[in-house]
């Protein structure tokens, strides 16, 4: 389980995060809403290293990690798919794969069959470079590098941004497949209301770098849902 405590953060002078306190339980997915500009990704470089929270705690299984170097973040579970997927454009689909194997032990240095049965189009294209995919592709390659290190912990920025219907609807049935393995928690940020509302079993909301809406799926109804998360 994540933990996320008082989270605050800035850029500068400017206070982004405010106090934020989330969870995100194994066997669950958890969205994260708003608008743009609310401190979302923000929230998501802040749990995955990438940039130092102000104030607050990040904990996973208890194991705190705040402020730890995004390495070391990921050799402790969480795994992130961040938007703009930044694949390596030079690298093969295979060899951007094996870019996973860093946060896991040389015995398990493979690529597990499941990957291609969830994205069977990197099984066909593993030879092909990187920044030869389409984007629909880059966004499957980018959710297959981060499941190579064995998360306990998901973290989606915006996966179905810029991408076809068809491939929304496979993401939407891979998320729902890793949720009821029930070996990971899957905190998904997104912006298309009715996937995430669709997949959510909690959903929590921002505005202005503050929560002002958080609960399970049945305690949210939808209009309180699309009033929190509406201009």
């Amino acid at each position: 389980m994540l933990n996320v405590e008082n989270l605050s953060l800035h850029y500068g002078q400017s206070q982004i995060l405010r106090d934020v306190s989330l969870e995100a339980e194994t066997g669950k997915i958890t969205c994260l809403m708003g608008t743009n500009g609310v401190g979302k990704t923000s929230l998501l470089k802040a749990i995955s290293g990438a940039h130092a929270p102000s104030g607050g705690k990040v904990l996973l299984d208890g194991v705190d990690l705040t402020r730890q170097a995004p390495h070391v973040v990921a050799k402790a579970g969480i795994g992130y798919v961040p938007q703009g997927r930044e694949i390596f454009p030079l690298l093969t689909v295979r060899e951007n794969l094996e870019t996973g194997f860093n946060c896991i032990n040389r015995s398990e240095w493979m690529v597990p069959d499941e990957i291609f049965e969830l994205f069977p189009v990197l099984n066909e294209m593993q030879n092909r470079r990187g920044g030869d995919l389409s984007g629909g592709q880059q966004q499957q390659l980018a959710i297959g590098r981060a499941l190579i290190t064995q998360p306990k912990l998901l973290l989606l920025d915006e996966p179905t941004e810029g991408i076809q219907p068809n491939v929304i609807q496979q993401i939407g049935r891979v998320l729902e497949y890793l949720r009821d393995q029930g070996k990971m928690a899957i905190l998904l940020v997104e912006q298309f209301f009715d996937f995430a509302h669709e997949l959510g079993d909690a959903f929590v909301a921002l505005r202005r770098g503050e929560v002002i809406l958080r609960g399970p799926a049945s305690d949210v109804t939808r209009d309180e849902l699309l009033g929190a998360v509406s201009v």
